[in-house]
């Protein structure tokens, strides 16, 4: 898998991100005034259903965005996830998905592709890419 940037997707590909995007930004910006939600996050099935979720802050560390959005889908039945986003709130932007999230992506969803800012803007990458030497409890 090569890392693309925004500017390489497909009109598709990028209304998808821009879609995710402002989901997860719109879902943060709800919470504002909340310190125990921070961040957002929106996943899309390879079927097109878009999924979203925030994290749940707790002083014993709390589910994230990420893994609310995947529970949600998974609740609802749908395993196929393809594209998933977070996005920090007071406009902090797209931010890239904790250790903990990355690995259980991974374990989850081995395909799954992820948009993180980098210094050259918006990219897209494989949870593998996000994770390397992985410890891989499914081929075990």
């Amino acid at each position: 898998f090569r890392e693309r940037l925004y500017g390489e997707f497909m009109n598709q590909e990028k209304q998808e991100i821009d879609d995710l995007v402002k989901i997860a930004t719109e879902l943060i910006n709800k919470r504002t005034d909340d310190v125990f939600h921070t961040v957002g996050s929106a996943t899309i099935s390879e079927s097109g259903e878009v999924f979203s979720g925030v994290n749940v802050g707790h002083f014993d560390g709390g589910p994230c965005a990420e893994i609310t959005a995947i529970s949600q889908a998974v609740s609802q039945g749908d395993k196929n996830l393809k594209l998933i986003v977070a996005v920090g709130n007071n406009d902090r932007g797209v931010i890239s998905p904790c250790g903990k999230c990355r690995q259980i992506l991974f374990d989850y969803f081995p395909n799954i592709n992820v948009i993180v800012r980098r210094d050259e803007g918006l990219v897209e990458v494989c949870v593998k890419e996000l994770l390397p030497d992985t410890f891989d409890w499914n081929a075990q």
